[in-house]
């Protein structure tokens, strides 16, 4: 069974992800962590957003593994655990900037395409039911109003420890936006047969138990 979660950056795709591949006894593959994983690999390697070469240079150098740890998602570059480091906000922006990149996407999606064929498994992203899995069983388009989003990302930042202002947040989150949504590969879409959910005065809780509730009732 293969679920397909798109939706604009701190829609709650990642946590509804987790919770529902916990609720199904599946596998849940967050590509926004692998994508993170690469754009912090290209800082690393100080490789400029407008290098072609040196991305794809990069690529061809990265040691890169996903791996799955007490049924944990785990980034691991050149060996050392990045899972926490890729979560600080500016590792957030530049992951927005780099995954536009027809190069590193194709790197990506080969990957997330093997997993998904041989696994039961919910994948969240930008264009996993318009581009990477376009015969997903389930396909979900999550979504919020930019102002939410914002607010959900700083309570998160906060938690971690890292302070922000709300009104900086909201204009990346929509930098981000416009960016995802006017790349020229693959860009952020709902997909033609994608269920639209508003999550803006919704939980994460209710959101998990509506979508749980089509997948089991379509099975």
């Amino acid at each position: 069974m293969k679920i397909a979660l798109d939706g604009p950056a701190g829609a709650g795709k990642s946590t509804v992800a987790k919770a529902l591949a916990k609720k199904l006894n599946i596998m849940y593959l967050d590509t926004g962590a692998m994508y993170r994983g690469v754009a912090l690999h290209m800082l690393n390697e100080n490789v400029a957003l407008n290098d072609s070469e040196g991305v794809i240079k990069a690529l061809e150098n990265i040691d890169f593994l996903v791996k799955y740890e007490d049924g944990v998602q785990k980034i691991y570059l050149s060996g050392k655990d990045v899972s926490a480091k890729i979560r600080e906000n500016r590792i957030s922006a530049a992951a927005s900037d780099f995954s536009a990149l027809k190069p590193i996407r194709l790197f990506l999606v080969e990957m997330q395409r093997k997993t998904a064929n041989e696994n039961d498994c919910i994948l969240d992203g930008r264009d996993i039911g318009t581009y990477v899995l376009p015969d997903a069983d389930f396909k979900f388009y999550l979504t919020a109003d930019s102002l939410e989003r914002a607010k959900r990302r700083v309570k998160e930042l906060a938690e971690k420890g890292e302070i922000v202002e709300l009104e900086k947040i909201k204009a990346e989150i929509e930098r981000r936006d416009y960016n995802d949504s006017h790349r020229e590969f693959a860009p952020l879409r709902q997909a033609e047969d994608a269920i639209l959910v508003d999550s803006t005065n919704m939980t994460a809780q209710e959101v998990e138990d509506y979508i749980a509730g089509i997948i089991k009732a379509g099975k």
